[in-house]
């Protein structure tokens, strides 16, 4: 069993990590945003979208199985990491040559070459995918802070240096290519583990007889979040790709950071309690009760600022993006939701459902996008709310079986944060309506300010038991 005080380093340290990043992605993303036109993302956007698809095969679910595997030796992770290398390696391969097909597609020949180059990111994430197994096996997350910061600070200095010096879009190349072969040497330089030359295809049936489930859920995910992209990409505009974007990523600095924190520790955490199903059914309503009491607040209160957000940050020209930034803060704010009962479905061994799930959600997902491509980028970001509610709905339900934990049980325990975050929300934009004699900055500043105040003060009021767990877990912390 793993010790409460182990789980909560390494929580802290992943968070500080995620923080970490993203805080240094995010002033990146300002200052790029500031420099380059929303068409030039909207070009690296249409790229990404069959990398992203095919980076879920260069891991395999074998990264998974080897978390959820509960004592996998030198072996086992010697033979995924083989494994791991040759299929990156074909990918990268069939990008080279897809890549002409993919600029017919879009019916843009500057695709080619930029397809080519940002094509390496699928190696480079094969040569690490086992030391980040072997590090969430180990709980040493403290890795993590070291390589995800080195990585974010170097890959931005390229970043920014480039595109001052005239680079356009090759300058957003460069820092997803850096980012991500420092972030790799710098794990191998600091995990302990090594391969061997060893390799078994007795152990990687055993594996893939777990992650093979995975990979197709992990493929169908990835490709129902990517068909958003690759629609809006070929039927409209890359400029309305990159506000589609934008829209998302201010909500998604901010959930990342909190959700990958929890997602990273939950599945380790939970698969050394699998044989007992009341931690695991705990484990679970905790992670939904103290996640969404701190993300709820924040993406209201984001949304309700976010007129000002847009354009103290990235200035009037990204203005467009504010309706979809405040779709999809709505739609993030229950992210924890999927993620813990997600981890608890594949901590308990059962990938069998996890991919019946995907296969249900996706279903679903792809009839909304059918039923709303026809009309605008809105109506198709309003359906990946609509989207986003049933796959909460979907993930959910199993666990009223497997745990006796139904999705009302669970609404009933995170539904008094949100009540109290709207009203805190409401409070954070009423004050943006106030004539004040302040700058933006100050007005926005005090937006923030007064809605977080506020839902704290409420939280404290109505004693949120959420709110109580976390103070008196600080207290102890601090002690």
């Amino acid at each position: 069993m793993i010790s409460t005080g182990v789980v909560v380093t390494n929580f802290i340290w992943k968070f500080a990590e995620r923080c970490g990043a993203q805080l240094i992605s995010f002033i990146v993303s300002i200052i790029l945003a500031r420099i380059l036109m929303p068409s030039d993302y909207g070009v690296i956007a249409l790229c990404m979208v069959f990398i992203y698809i095919l980076q879920v095969f260069a891991d395999s679910g074998l990264g998974t199985a080897l978390i959820q595997k509960k004592s996998p030796d030198n072996l086992d992770y010697s033979t995924v990491f083989f494994t791991n290398i040759f299929i990156s390696l074909v990918l990268y391969w069939g990008m080279w040559i897809g890549a002409p097909y993919i600029a017919d597609f879009y019916a843009m020949p500057e695709l080619v070459p930029l397809v080519r180059v940002l094509s390496l990111i699928l190696i480079s994430n094969g040569l690490r995918n086992v030391q980040q197994a072997y590090v969430s096996k180990h709980m040493i997350f403290k890795r993590f802070f070291y390589s995800t910061l080195g990585a974010s600070i170097c890959s931005a200095m390229v970043g920014i240096g480039m595109a001052y010096h005239g680079f356009g879009m090759w300058s957003l190349v460069a820092q997803q290519l850096f980012n991500g072969y420092i972030g790799t040497l710098i794990l191998w330089l600091t995990v302990p583990w090594k391969p061997s030359f060893t390799f078994s295809f007795t152990r990687l049936r055993e594996l893939f007889a777990f992650g093979w489930k995975l990979l197709v859920s992990a493929l169908i995910s990835t490709g129902y979040d990517q068909l958003w992209q690759l629609i809006i990409g070929k039927v409209y505009s890359p400029s309305d790709l990159a506000y589609f974007n934008q829209g998302q990523k201010f909500p998604q600095v901010i959930v990342t950071n909190i959700n990958a924190s929890i997602d990273s520790i939950l599945l380790p955490t939970m698969s050394s309690e699998q044989d007992h199903r009341d931690r695991v059914r705990g484990m679970t309503r905790r992670a939904i009760k103290t996640s969404i009491f701190i993300m709820a607040p924040l993406m209201i209160i984001l949304a309700a600022c976010s007129d000002h957000v847009v354009t103290l940050i990235l200035t009037e020209k990204w203005l467009p993006c504010v309706p979809f930034l405040c779709i999809f803060c709505i739609n993030y704010m229950f992210w924890p939701v999927h993620t813990a009962n997600l981890n608890a479905i594949n901590a308990l061994g059962r990938s069998d459902i996890f991919l019946k799930l995907e296969i249900i959600k996706n279903v679903i997902g792809l009839g909304i996008v059918v039923c709303t491509m026809q009309y605008s980028v809105m109506a198709m970001a309003y359906g990946s709310l609509i989207s986003g509610v049933c796959s909460q709905i979907v993930n959910a339900w199993p666990n009223k079986i497997l745990l006796h934990y139904s999705y009302w049980q669970q609404v009933r325990d995170f539904i008094p944060s949100i009540i109290v975050a709207i009203v805190a929300g409401g409070v954070s934009y009423g004050v943006g309506l106030l004539s004040l004699p302040f700058s933006l900055w100050m007005i926005l500043l005090l937006q923030g300010f007064c809605g977080l105040i506020f839902y704290f003060f409420l939280a404290y009021l109505f004693r949120l038991e959420a709110c109580t767990y976390l103070v008196n877990k600080g207290k102890n912390f601090l002690i």
